[in-house]
């Protein structure tokens, strides 16, 4: 028997080695990961950049606690500030750490309990950012939830303009849903979430933990809509691959976290900053940023055209490369044909298929993804007609 808890539905497929876009299984078969980790390896697997940063700091010094200077970490704040226009950032090991620190912070700096998320959305798996998260699966077999979060429904100006609590201290959201469905928030729906943010002075939080680092074409989703966020968490693609995350917040919120407020033994330890570092300082660069607007509009332009006159199929959406596929049916099987035929992909819920190439994937790999998408879906259309 294993001695692992059984709390992922693992496939029978060990990956070994990757370079890239592609990787190996212990069969020696290869694919083209689409799934690049779910949002991590946003540079590709073993990025030369990141692998040379580490290998030097491990030379010198690995673990480090933060009761002591550590300017790895002032560095890579600096660039996340630079990024993202905020003034300050805690560091932590994943997003679901960094949403809680995000938590913490908006109820302690405005004294308030209440925070609003949306139906659909996903937090993480502690217990505040699962109460967090607007989906039931999620909560379901734990019990009473932190009675402090409500749901609104997504993209819905109407039920957003009935708020009027005042014990309301941030709303939470994602501006593109990934665990639940890749549901992109309109621009309209944004702007009046930020302007009730205000009416109610409240904190506006915006998890960028996938969709952040790249993912869409700018350092971070939420400049696609010039909004104006009080706190940005992020994770994910920052380390590629090292378990790094991060709250960033406007610099009237140093206060509220002071000496003693919170804390992380891992968070911001030298490896993980010199990962993070040699990934924001390639990912952030302009040329590389335009690169990856021109190649993922590309590809939802090619997906689009030729997904179009398969009924099966009704919706291609997001941003970047962060995209999802919305089918009439379950799409597990789909996405185990696939796998099969070399593409690997993962579901955002029942009906989509999650596309999460590396930032870095080529022209050629995004037409060969494109050929076993369509060869892929043809052939369980017509197995449905049969």
């Amino acid at each position: 028997m294993s001695h692992v808890f059984p709390t992922y539905n693992r496939l029978d497929i060990e990956l070994v080695s990757g370079k890239g876009t592609e990787v190996q299984d212990q069969n020696g078969t290869s694919y083209l990961d689409f799934i690049s980790g779910i949002a991590v390896c946003n540079l590709g697997h073993s990025p030369s950049v990141v692998k040379e940063a580490v290998e030097k700091q491990m030379e010198t010094l690995w673990h480090v606690s933060n009761l002591f200077t550590i300017t790895k970490q002032e560095e890579a704040a600096t660039l996340l500030a630079s990024a993202s226009g905020l003034d300050a950032v805690f560091f932590c090991n994943s997003g679901a750490e960094a949403n809680e620190a995000a938590i913490k912070l908006a109820k302690k700096h405005t004294g308030k309990t209440k925070i609003l998320t949306f139906k659909q959305s996903f937090h993480g798996r502690t217990f505040a950012t699962m109460s967090a998260t607007g989906q039931e699966k999620i909560h379901s077999g734990f019990g009473p939830l932190l009675p402090t979060f409500e749901y609104l429904p997504y993209n819905d100006e109407e039920k957003l303009s009935e708020v009027k609590d005042g014990d309301v201290a941030a709303i939470m959201l994602e501006v593109i849903q990934g665990e639940g469905g890749v549901n992109p928030g309109t621009l309209s729906f944004l702007r009046a979430v930020e302007a009730k943010c205000r009416e109610l002075d409240a904190l506006l939080i915006i998890d960028e933990v996938q969709t952040g680092a790249g993912r869409t074409g700018l350092p971070f989703a939420y400049q696609h809509y010039s909004l104006n966020p009080d706190i940005v968490t992020a994770a994910k693609g920052l380390g590629s691959g090292f378990p790094v995350g991060a709250m960033l917040g406007k610099k009237e919120l140093i206060p509220s976290f002071s000496q003693g407020t919170h804390g992380s033994t891992f968070g911001g330890n030298p490896l993980a900053m010199v990962a993070a570092k040699a990934t924001m300082e390639t990912i952030f660069e302009e040329e590389f940023l335009k690169d990856v607007q021109h190649k993922s509009e590309y590809f939802m332009e090619q997906l689009t055209l030729k997904l179009q006159e398969y009924r099966i199929v009704q919706e291609v959406k997001g941003i970047g490369f962060m995209i999802g596929i919305s089918f009439d049916k379950d799409v597990s099987d789909i996405i185990a044909e696939l796998r099969h035929n070399g593409l690997l992909t993962l579901p955002a819920g029942a009906h989509v298929i999650r596309l999460l190439p590396p930032l870095t994937v080529t022209k050629g790999e995004l037409d060969q993804a494109l050929h076993i998408l369509v060869h892929t879906i043809k052939q369980h259309q017509s197995a449905e007609v049969c």
